[in-house]
């Protein structure tokens, strides 16, 4: 195969996880948290995850933003740039940290190291992304958004860790196809 084949091989996948995960979107959808009812669960961060295993950091920041910008203007497409945003950074942290520990050794041990860092980055992360990012859009004070911190932790951490669970159990299912 060609470095073109191999090139246009990849993107092409690339293309098929992206679409997998704005399937995931329309398909599953649920809030975690009765109380908070707009924090709503979906796995499509699992598609994201493998492509990141699979082809390296830079591909699940790729797959990232273009998933989150897709899925933002079809199925999920009340949350406008607000939600795009919160995506494209919720992920891209669990990607990227995920993503940088596989990759230095390929092992199950440093898949489950990386997931399970990048599901505390992430939940880090977008507790300081929704004290800055909320009250711009959503026009509510920063007090507001504090008081649902837990809320917003805890959604992070379970949302992240189903995701990380079912691409560790998926990932080497699924690899040999990717890298065919």
């Amino acid at each position: 195969m060609t470095n073109t084949q191999s090139k246009t091989t990849k993107l092409a996948k690339m293309a098929m996880l992206v679409a997998i995960s704005i399937v995931l979107v329309a398909l599953i959808r649920f809030p975690i948290f009765p109380a908070v009812a707009f924090l709503e669960y979906d796995p499509a961060d699992i598609p994201i995850l493998i492509g990141t295993f699979a082809f390296g950091p830079l591909a699940g920041i790729l797959l990232t933003v273009v998933t989150s910008v897709l899925q933002g203007l079809t199925v999920s497409s009340a949350s406008g740039a607000y939600g795009i945003i919160m995506h494209i950074i919720a992920t891209c942290t669990l990607a990227i940290v995920a993503g940088l520990i596989y990759r230095k050794e390929k092992t199950k041990k440093h898949a489950i190291v990386g997931l399970l860092c990048g599901t505390v980055a992430m939940a880090v992360v977008m507790a300081a992304a929704n004290m800055v990012i909320t009250p711009l859009f959503m026009g509510v004070p920063a007090a507001a958004v504090w008081e649902l911190m837990p809320f917003i932790v805890a959604f992070n951490l379970v949302k992240a860790g189903i995701n990380s669970l079912v691409t560790f159990l998926l990932y080497k299912r699924i690899s040999p196809f990717l890298h065919k």
